[in-house]
């Protein structure tokens, strides 16, 4: 089997790609570098069935060329993370919303089967917790450019439900819940590589907010395994399934496990919303995923807790 992987000089792509590399699939990535790293796929530059294009999604024809040597997308590619979203709002919209809009149009050209990764994002300030696939989404002002992120991959699930009612085509829409583990960069305001990498130079915590906001973390490992049984999987096609873990801890808790798990002295200090981010920024006081439906069809069950991914994490970055 052949793969595309977009986005997959990401974090999560490029677990992706050393996974079924591993199944023995060959793999083709593309990736524009703008939030991915050269880095995290060089380990895999020598691989017999692995290939690599840097350019954009946006680039019809280099997209089409890839499509058609594929036999399933991974569709990854976008942008991503809170300081990014609120950094280049116009970009993230273009990218979210028209790259997958590409993406699908080519994959029902060629009638290729398509996973498309969406965010817990989607759920917006919803207070029903834990969150399920069929619930009510709860969105601020558009004046908050946060929102705009979760409305555009919003339309990302639409489109891709749509071909599928439409055109039959095989698509399968995953959204992800915090995904961390090594290689993943703290720089557009991931919080655990970021905390780490705070603690390990002894500099401060910077808690956003009160730390009173909880979320739940999942590794990597868990949810590429995931995303790759679903696609396997024929009744997967035409849903929604969230991936992530059941294990909440404030940001607040989070800061100090990491204080003393890297043995560290650094100050933890709380850094206003308004300052951190930008005027008015809203942000989700809970966030944890109801996984019955994807435990139901393929047995999902996160096999790393918190302070497995948090050893890991650690390891990485002392490395």
């Amino acid at each position: 089997m052949r793969a595309l992987i977009t986005g997959g000089a990401g974090f999560i792509g490029s677990h992706l790609a050393e996974n079924l590399l591993k199944r023995d699939w060959e793999v083709n990535i593309i990736d524009d570098l703008s939030t991915g790293t050269f880095e995290n796929i060089a380990h895999l530059e020598n691989e017999k069935k692995f290939s690599y294009t840097i350019d954009t999604i946006m680039d019809i024809k280099v997209m089409e060329e890839l499509v058609d040597r594929a036999d399933v997308i991974y569709h990854l590619a976008a942008a991503v993370g809170v300081q990014y979203i609120i950094d280049n709002p116009l970009k993230a919209l273009q990218v979210n919303i028209r790259g997958t809009e590409i993406i699908l149009e080519l994959a029902n050209k060629k009638k290729k089967k398509a996973l498309i990764a969406s965010t817990s994002e989607i759920y917006g300030k919803s207070d029903k917790i834990p969150f399920s696939e069929k619930d009510d989404r709860v969105l601020g002002s558009t004046h908050i450019s946060r929102w705009g992120y979760s409305a555009s991959k919003a339309v990302d699930e639409f489109l891709a439900l749509a071909y599928y009612r439409e055109k039959r085509l095989p698509v399968v829409v995953v959204r992800l819940f915090n995904t961390v583990g090594p290689r993943q960069s703290g720089q557009y305001g991931m919080v655990i590589p970021k905390f780490v990498h705070q603690a390990l130079l002894n500099h401060p915590l910077l808690v956003y907010g009160d730390g009173k906001q909880s979320r739940c973390f999942a590794y990597v490992e868990d949810v590429v395994n995931g995303m790759i049984t679903l696609m396997e999987h024929p009744q997967a096609v035409g849903e929604i399934f969230n991936l992530g873990s059941k294990e909440p801890i404030t940001i607040e808790e989070l800061a100090k496990k990491v204080k003393e798990l890297c043995q560290s002295r650094s100050e933890i200090i709380y850094v206003p919303y308004n300052q951190a981010y930008e005027e008015g920024f809203e942000d989700m006081k809970r966030r944890m995923p109801d996984l019955n439906k994807v435990k139901k069809l393929i047995g999902y069950e996160p096999q790393f807790n918190l302070d497995d991914i948090l050893e890991r994490v650690i390891e990485y970055f002392k490395t």
